[in-house]
């Protein structure tokens, strides 16, 4: 399985304006996207406040921009100067959920899992809990349980037996005793469980 994770709601975060980054309105940003190359095909972005519900929205004509020492450099039209530059200090750079990026077959965006309902069909359809959490890297999605406390879940393609994320609704084929394996009582626990395995992962 490959995970991929884009900002929740409408809005898909590909990087937050750091500081101004040389004198006719540059701004150096932090990567927020695991596909930066696709800056060359973005010219309409733009700068929101906030992921979900944005108090502050711009649409930005992105002119240039280059990546630097592990950052990327933007340059919007009509920025300007140092002082242009320093009034989007903090905003983070965006693109509508509509516009992400096509992910290939067997991918999945997280927040399209985040917040749907587990159930296990292995004997009779039993509800495993609501998805809060997906850590990309070790491929687990933690599940509250409907009774309170969390369960991790590996997201493997061999216990899927059919997704209806529009619905919220995934079913599962999961092994014997795994729910009582994988049910971290600890931090320290749960920390070792997420730490364990690993699958190719990224963001919009």
């Amino acid at each position: 399985m490959t995970l991929r994770t884009p900002a929740g709601g409408p809005w898909v975060i590909l990087a937050q304006l750091v500081r101004p980054q040389g004198r006719h309105g540059e701004i150096l940003a932090d990567i927020l996207t695991d596909f930066p190359e696709r800056f060359a095909e973005r010219k309409r972005l733009y700068l929101v406040s906030s992921e979900t519900s944005p108090t502050y929205v711009r649409e930005m004509t992105l002119e240039n921009h280059w990546l630097h020492k592990g950052r990327v450099v933007l340059k919007f039209a009509g920025i300007d100067s140092i002082h242009d530059a320093e009034t989007l200090r903090g905003l983070m750079v965006a693109i509508p959920e509509t516009e992400r990026a096509a992910l290939p077959e067997d991918a999945f965006y997280i927040s399209d899992l985040v917040g749907c309902e587990i159930v296990d069909v292995s004997t009779a359809s039993t509800t495993v809990g609501i998805i809060t959490d997906v850590d990309r890297d070790a491929g687990v999605l933690t599940v509250k349980r409907p009774r309170g406390g969390e369960v991790l879940i590996p997201f493997a393609k061999a216990y899927l037996v059919r997704m209806d994320l529009k619905g919220k609704r995934i079913e599962m084929r999961l092994p014997a005793g795994l729910l009582d394996i994988n049910a971290p009582t600890t931090d320290e626990e749960r920390r070792e469980m997420e730490e364990s395995g690993g699958v190719e992962g990224g963001k919009e």
